[in-house]
């Protein structure tokens, strides 16, 4: 596949995370929201981010509990960079200039892509997620 088959804005479908005995994890909920975009210069953003995330008791960013930022820190997942392509090996590498992570910044994640039609499927290689080494597959739809 072409770096311009993945130009584009994707809305997320689904996204699913599993150890490897099978049993799935409960990290971004039942029906998550995200946003995938692939610029034509080479630029990647991705946010995604659990539907039910609970709201701080007072309006101001900065003046959250604990207790209330760590709720909004594990809903939500936000990256910048650049990527590229390998159609032989069928992986895509985001190299992540930005993250809401910050063990990811400056970091290459690489993700294995199938493309069928409209839909985008994304696999990730083990990630640690809740203290588990786990596999995700990110299921996405062109948006325009």
């Amino acid at each position: 596949m072409s770096k311009e088959k993945l130009i584009g804005t994707w809305k997320l479908i689904s996204a699913e995370y599993r150890r490897a005995d099978g049993i799935a994890i409960d990290y971004l909920g039942d029906k998550p929201v995200g946003q995938l975009v692939y610029e034509a210069r080479g630029n990647v953003s991705i946010q995604l981010m659990r539907r039910e995330r609970p709201a701080f008791a007072v309006n101001d960013r900065a003046g959250s509990t604990p207790q209330e930022a760590k709720a909004a820190l594990d809903g939500y997942l936000a990256y910048f960079g650049t990527y590229d392509v390998n159609e032989t090996q069928g992986t895509v590498t985001h190299h992540i200039t930005g993250c809401a992570f910050p063990n990811w910044v400056g970091v290459d994640q690489t993700r294995y892509f199938e493309l069928a039609g409209n839909r985008l499927t994304l696999r990730t290689p083990a990630l640690m997620i809740q203290g588990a080494q786990v596999n995700g597959q990110l299921v996405w739809e062109r948006a325009g």
